[in-house]
């Protein structure tokens, strides 16, 4: 069974990753770069700050919680517990992967840790502020699929792995912002 899903897998992410041109190339290597998007989480932060004042604080909190549940479950539990090769580590694969990045990354592939975190931040905004601004909704998700794909499409990561990676963040925005929900209306209560 596994063998099987590891096929179909390895079917589809080489079917994604050779869909490519010379100008995707570049567009889908600044889109996978983790340093590419630190002016938007800035401006995500200074936007909360603005609309919310003092409930930003929790609203961040929530935000740093989620990333980092989604980053340590994939990161730090199931790539050393599964040990997926990436398939930019496979062998068999390296003459038929096209590889945008300089880099492949870390041995293990499973799950993605940018799919993870970005759709954590996508589910996590939702949570927190999607009815009231549904843009965020409109904007987040999209971007999060954006950089899951752009895993694909640069080489370090199989499409089950970024699919894994966006259940996770999706799982840890809840259990974050569910959290910290509970944690601030405890300290509300009197005593």
């Amino acid at each position: 069974m596994l063998h099987q899903i590891q096929e179909i897998d390895t079917r589809i992410f080489l079917t994604l990753n050779g869909l490519h041109t010379p100008w995707a190339d570049t567009i889908m290597y600044w889109v996978t770069q983790r340093n590419t998007w630190i002016p938007l989480y800035a401006l995500l932060i200074v936007w909360l700050i603005w609309k919310y004042n003092q409930r930003a604080a929790g609203m961040i909190g929530a935000l740093i919680l989620t990333i980092i549940i989604a980053d340590q479950t994939a990161s730090g539990l199931l790539k050393p517990f599964f040990e997926r090769l990436r398939p930019c580590h496979v062998l068999y694969l390296q003459d038929k992967l096209h590889l945008v990045v300089e880099d492949c990354g870390g041995r293990y592939g499973f799950a993605s840790s940018h799919a993870a975190n970005s759709f954590g931040l996508a589910m996590a905004l939702y949570l927190l502020v999607g009815k009231k601004y549904p843009w965020t909704t409109w904007f987040f998700f999209p971007w999060a699929v954006a950089v899951s794909y752009s895993r694909i499409y640069v080489g370090v990561h199989y499409p089950f792995d970024v699919v894994v990676g966006a259940c996770i963040g999706a799982a840890a925005a809840w259990i974050a912002v569910k959290s910290v929900e509970r944690i601030l209306r405890l300290r509300k209560k009197p005593a």
